[in-house]
Order: C-alpha cells, then sequence, then structure tokens
C-alpha cells in the first residue's frame, strides 16, 4: 500500500500489497552495531522533586524503582509495540537529572541502549524512557497530580541502513 503526500508517494514498510499489516521480514538485512539515546522529561511541584529528593515518597524510592522500570520495559518492548522485532539489547543505560527551577521541579530520563543486530533499538529507548517517566507519575501522584511529562523524543540513533540520527534542538 502507498500513500500520497504532497506529490511524493511513500511505500507503507508494515502494509502488504492487500493492505493488511505486517511484520518486516529482516532475514537479509545486515548486522550492525546499534546505539539509540532517547529522552522525556516530568515536570512537577518543586515541593514534590524535594521529597523525591529527600527519599520521602512512601512507595519508595523514585529514582531506583524509575530505572528499574525503564530497564524492563525496554527488554519487554517486542511485547508491547506490535510490528517491532525482538533484538538482543547489550546494553542499557538510564541516567536521571533532577533540577529546581524557580517554580517547578523537573526529571530528566535519558535513556540509552546498545545493540548488535539486523533492525532497531530506538523503540526499546523510547519504550525505556517513557516507562521510567510513568513510573515517576504513578509513583509521586497522590503527592502532585498536575505532574506533566513532556518532550519525549529519540535525541540519537546509528547503525542500520540509515544511518545516523542527530535530533535537532528545538
Amino acid at each position: 500500500m502507498n500513500r500520497k503526500t504532497n506529490s511524493t508517494e511513500i511505500k507503507l514498510s508494515h502494509i502488504n500489497q492487500h493492505g493488511e499489516a505486517h511484520m518486516v521480514d529482516i532475514a537479509n538485512k545486515k548486522i550492525t552495531a546499534r546505539v539509540a539515546i532517547a529522552q522525556a522529561k516530568v515536570i512537577m511541584q518543586k515541593a514534590t522533586l524535594q521529597l523525591v529528593l529527600e527519599d520521602k515518597i512512601k512507595k519508595g524510592d523514585v529514582l531506583s524503582c524509575a530505572r528499574i522500570a525503564g530497564i524492563m520495559a525496554a527488554k519487554k518492548t517486542a511485547e508491547l509495540i506490535p510490528m517491532c522485532h525482538p533484538i538482543a539489547l547489550e546494553g542499557i543505560e538510564i541516567n536521571l537529572q533532577t533540577n529546581k527551577n524557580d517554580e517547578l521541579g523537573i526529571i530528566t530520563i535519558e535513556t540509552t541502549c546498545k545493540t548488535t543486530d539486523k533492525t532497531g533499538i530506538e523503540m526499546e529507548a523510547l519504550t525505556a524512557t517513557s516507562i521510567a517517566a510513568l513510573t515517576i507519575y504513578d509513583m509521586c501522584k497522590s503527592y502532585d497530580r498536575g505532574m506533566q511529562i513532556t518532550d519525549t523524543h529519540l535525541c540519537y540513533k546509528t547503525g542500520g541502513k540509515s544511518g545516523e540520527f542527530l535530533a535537532t534542538s528545538s
């Protein structure tokens, strides 16, 4: 199935000639080293971030739980995203940076995933980042239901046929 955008025709890789969803055949793709970095922010009240930093959230150590949840999520990505191939993860690193500005507290999540495989790693990095953010929300929601998860995006990726991608800063 093809779609037209302006005067350009785009072939959708996960749609077969009958217009049905299918998983892409990667049997003939080359194995390459792949790295992806994804990022998101959780914005909260400054007082909520202070409770996180002082380890006073009743559900436990928020940052450690978020990191573990993100790692677990990366390993389950192919089970969650229908057309995502299972891949052998070789490394997952989740960094959590905290910042208190004048009015708000911010936790920035940055996930780096690595593999040597025939396809992807972006979805694993994005899934890990998203679940880490949702874990922070879940653990802090009784203190601050107005938290926002923002700016979830792919920052960088390398490997495979498409090569390197570096997001432009906004």
